[in-house]
């Protein structure tokens, strides 16, 4: 049966201030303070948006303007509105709430879903779940509400409008329900005030009531609303992070802050998913290392594999680097009571044992482990690409040189291509350097097909003493940028020696007379040899 948690923070930008003032504690010590609002301009007058439980034991409300709180309450505390840092809060609590279920969704500007099907076992039931989120929460200086139900309208209508935690049983929405006011379905401000001008005020009696006249009235969307509080139509929530292929946790008594321990951790986390890997024939390509602190910070450590892993030591071997590139970063503060290790994607891993062959049907292991490890350590912060920061060379079907290669991210995969996808190997020397698009030279050669003789590139004259070729590559007509041309003009490439003895490669684009269309061939430098 389908359980869903809805969390909901009703003084989110209020907490927020207190906590910045007065520590994250401040419920604890019992701090006094004068009652504190947050506002914001709205229809060129300044309104009150947020507001601590002081405030609203005084009477005042959200929307209500900020002239007549003031003037009602001189003592009152404004602070600006900023709903931005608001925002990033409820986002880090989602982070948080990960310890309970992987599946979190964010219910904005102030609340969440937890999709809890199949955890609260862990937490010795659903009542003691939600005791120990509250309690968390509540250390952590959060005013926060949540109550349990089987449908995610009927979680978030008992989370506002419940007197304390409340745990709907599967069948019982309705009863639970009808006495709630109709903003308990979610319903917007303007069909809540058709609804009771008609007299419908309660959950109950729109469900009583008759239901194509108010179809006809209000439109569908009350009446879906209604049907979702009550499971009668299925409403979906959609998790913030993707669910792992496996996962293992481990809860701890004692909090544990060392490296060394952290690290036993993983091994240990490591050891559990290999089992699971080896029954889905699988190895893990990318991995994430989950750290919950005990205040509620959450540090998420990611590697990427080059083939699929599954070895513990291997698995350990790759984080250590991360672990090491974070450096001073991973604060455990008063410890890590929670850590998990999930498998965020997977690929086929073959279970076949090996043979003393040469190697050459799946590449090099190690050199796929040291690249891994390479990226590990580098992270996000490494200069060449911030998603891949190891890359290498890999050969392209091209017979255009600038082409026939390209660099593309290590850890992806570092097997060679098989036989029918390497690109031919040239039959004559190519130059050591390469440039990456060939630059345009004025020549001075024999026609119809001599080699050049002078040649300037960059404002600089060459004369040619020596020259070698031609050697012809054909256009591409079936290449990924074919224009209208389909018979791409070919080219002849020349290898030539200038009185100083440096060399370079030189091809001419086109032919000359008739041949080339009656256009004139044009040339270009397109590398230096050594």
């Amino acid at each position: 049966m389908r359980r869903i948690l809805a969390l909901t923070f009703p003084h989110l930008s209020t907490d927020r201030i207190a906590r910045g003032r007065h520590g994250r504690t401040w419920r604890q010590t019992g701090a006094e303070a004068p009652p504190l609002v947050t506002a914001h301009k709205e229809k060129n007058a300044m309104r009150i948006a947020g507001l601590d439980a002081a405030a609203e034991a005084r009477g005042l409300r959200r929307g209500q303007g900020l002239a007549d709180a003031r003037a009602a309450h001189p003592d009152l505390d404004i602070v600006p509105a900023d709903a931005e840092a608001d925002r990033r809060l409820l986002t880090a609590l989602a982070d948080w709430c990960d310890r309970y279920t992987p599946l979190v969704a964010l219910d904005a500007p102030d609340g969440l879903f937890l999709d809890i099907t199949g955890c609260a076992h862990l937490f010795g039931g659903e009542q003691g779940l939600l005791a120990d989120l509250l309690a968390r929460l509540f250390e952590q200086g959060f005013t926060a509400c949540a109550s349990v139900a089987a449908t995610p309208g009927a979680a978030w209508a008992a989370a506002r409008f419940a007197d304390g935690p409340l745990i709907v049983e599967p069948g019982a929405e309705a009863p639970v329900l009808g006495p709630f006011p109709l903003a308990a379905l979610r319903l917007d401000g303007e069909t809540l005030a058709g609804l009771a001008k008609v007299g419908l005020k309660t959950v109950r009696q729109l469900a009583e009531a008759p239901r194509a006249p108010l179809a006809r009235r209000f439109g569908r969307q009350c009446l879906l609303r209604l049907d979702q509080a009550l499971g009668a139509v299925e409403e979906a929530i959609s998790p913030r992070l993707p669910v792992p292929a496996l996962s293992a946790e481990r809860r701890l008594a004692e909090p544990v802050g060392r490296i060394e321990d952290v690290e036993q951790l993983l091994l240990a986390l490591a050891i559990r998913l290999q089992g699971g890997l080896e029954r889905r024939g699988a190895g893990a390509r990318a991995l994430e290392y989950a750290l919950f602190r005990v205040d509620g910070v959450v540090y998420r450590l990611c590697v990427g594999a080059s083939r699929p892993v599954r070895d513990p030591e291997t698995v350990v071997k790759l984080f250590r680097e991360r672990l090491a590139s974070v450096g001073d970063e991973l604060d455990a503060g008063f410890g890590f009571d929670v850590v998990r290790l999930s498998v965020l994607a997977d690929g086929a891993m073959d279970d076949g044992q090996g043979d003393f062959s040469d190697g050459t049907d799946g590449g090099d292991p190690d050199l796929a482990i040291l690249l891994d490890r390479i990226a590990a350590r580098l992270g996000a912060n490494a200069p060449v690409d911030a998603r891949h920061p190891v890359s290498r060379l890999q050969a392209v079907e091209s017979h255009e040189p600038e082409r026939a290669e390209e660099l593309r991210p290590a850890p992806q995969d570092t097997s060679p291509l098989p036989a029918n996808k390497m690109s031919v190997p040239p039959a004559v020397p190519r130059p050591a350097r390469l440039l990456a698009r060939p630059e345009p030279v004025e020549v001075v050669a024999g026609v119809p097909e001599g080699p050049p003789q002078h040649f300037r590139w960059r404002r600089a004259h060459y004369r040619v003493t020596r020259a070698e070729g031609p050697e012809r590559i054909a256009g591409e007509w079936w290449g990924h940028e074919a224009s209208e041309d389909l018979h791409p003009a070919p080219r002849d490439y020349y290898r030539v020696e200038d009185e100083d003895g440096r060399r370079y490669w030189l091809f001419r684009r086109g032919l000359y007379g008739a041949a080339g269309g009656g256009v004139a061939p044009e040339w270009f430098l397109h590398g230096m040899f050594a």
